[in-house]
């Protein structure tokens, strides 16, 4: 069986339930019964395990998955330096990181052939990557498909943000169809390839160096709300059996690898575990809120979480502000002027956010760092201090927040490009004052 690529599956049948046991075979007999390694594997097949966190790791934390491929991972090229100048990895040491509260246009779609690989630039990081802590921040833009180029990130797992256009992500463990609206992630490691399904795709990329995402305890809010394990959907079992001249490329240690490949890696022909790339549907989320009064901390509003070695302080969290209603009383309700020790870094997928009133555009970043002060613009702040408090239903916006407990540091390109909006501080310049005795 060959797995047609040129194909676009839109009755794609997946697994559901996040972090489940998984297990699926494109041919029956495939997987071995009652053992993961066998003497001899069925139909000729390698026995590979995949682990996304040590061998020794608690068993609720533990994540890994058995593969049955046409052959070993081990079967490739020398790797030899590939370039791609626009990519960093944390520290961010070429410039000093500033206190400034930032704000990007979006990333011009590309005007010259570029795949995803080609198309990543990164706007920021933070942590460290070689310790394993952090995160970074990139945008993807792309008009072409991967074709006989695959990609592997040893530095992180990979959170996808479309924000334009439809993607096909074909990885070891079978194929994800990727809309704007849907989140993937695909685990640190694991081989694959992006084709787009339009002619165009824009979004973007968080690379988790630290624990593996996860899904963040609903503490008092009980059984039920925010994501929904069952909503979680993983790729049934689809191989390639392709011979020929292909290239494997691979981020590593913060640099760029090729290595040549006389076939398709992603020939996993079954696969078992836990530890498998997924997707969601964002508008599955439940959105939980206040009845009564006062903005409640967007934490509420987690989908997945990176946790660190202090309960509680993420190393990343991914929050979203999807369409909802607001009723509180006697409340201001956009976000409250603050001031966190979390950094936050801000996308908009489509819509408008509630707390700014212009120059924040679908496919659109912000950066307001720890410590920073921040909150609605003057704008903002005079239409929410004088509006009805009548129930309010917020339509058609979809907003994400990445939050970290580490500093979020922008790069050389995200402070010099022209896409950053070094007037974003005025919008704050009319706020008045109120005072009176």
């Amino acid at each position: 069986m060959t797995t047609d690529t040129s194909q676009v599956a839109s009755d794609l049948q997946y697994l559901h339930g996040f972090g489940n046991e998984h297990e699926s075979e494109a041919l029956p007999g495939a997987l071995p019964i009652g053992r993961f390694s066998p003497q001899r594997v069925s139909h000729g097949l390698y026995a590979e395990q995949f682990n996304s966190t040590a061998f020794t790791a608690p068993r609720a934390h533990n994540r890994r998955s058995w593969f049955y491929r046409i052959r070993p991972s081990a079967v490739q090229g020398d790797y030899r330096g590939w370039q791609q100048d626009r990519v960093r990895t944390a520290p961010i040491t070429e410039v000093p990181t500033p206190p400034n509260l930032l704000r990007w246009d979006p990333l011009p779609l590309p005007t010259g052939p570029t795949d995803f690989v080609e198309g990543l630039v990164t706007i920021a990081a933070n942590g460290d990557a070689m310790a394993q802590a952090g995160m970074g921040i990139h945008l993807y833009g792309a008009n072409r498909s991967m074709a006989r180029r695959y990609f592997y990130c040893a530095d992180g797992e990979l959170l996808f943000i479309p924000q334009m256009g439809e993607l096909l992500l074909r990885t070891e463990c079978g194929r994800l169809q990727l809309r704007v609206g849907e989140i993937a992630v695909i685990p640190r490691g694991m081989k694959f390839a992006v084709d787009l399904v339009t002619d165009t795709a824009r979004g973007y990329l968080a690379e988790n160096y630290g624990a593996p995402l996860t899904l963040p305890e609903r503490g008092p809010v009980g059984a039920n709300g925010y994501a929904n394990d069952r909503d979680f959907q993983y790729p049934r079992a689809a191989f390639e059996d392709l011979d020929g001249d292909f290239e494997l490329l691979c981020k590593f240690a913060g640099n760029f690898y090729r290595a040549p490949i006389d076939h398709s890696p992603l020939d996993v022909v079954a696969w078992t575990g836990n530890s498998a790339p997924y997707k969601y549907e964002l508008a599955r989320f439940n959105v939980m809120g206040t009845v009564s009064y006062d903005h409640p901390d967007p934490s509420i509003y987690t989908v997945l979480s990176s946790p660190s070695d202090t309960p509680g302080v993420a190393g990343i969290d991914f929050v979203i502000f999807p369409p909802r209603w607001m009723v509180a009383e006697d409340t201001f309700r956009p976000p409250w002027y603050h001031r966190n020790v979390m950094s936050e870094f801000m996308g908009l997928i489509e819509g408008t956010y509630d707390a700014k009133e212009e120059g924040f555009a679908p496919g659109g970043s912000s950066l307001h760092n720890c410590m920073s002060p921040h909150g609605p613009e003057a704008a903002a702040f005079e239409k929410a201090s004088n509006a009805e408090l009548k129930p309010d239903r917020y339509r058609d916006t979809m907003a994400f927040m990445l939050e970290s407990r580490y500093i979020i540091q922008p790069t050389r390109w995200a402070l010099e490009t022209e896409l950053r909006q070094r007037d974003y501080i005025k919008c704050w310049d009319g706020i008045k004052k109120h005072f009176h005795q």
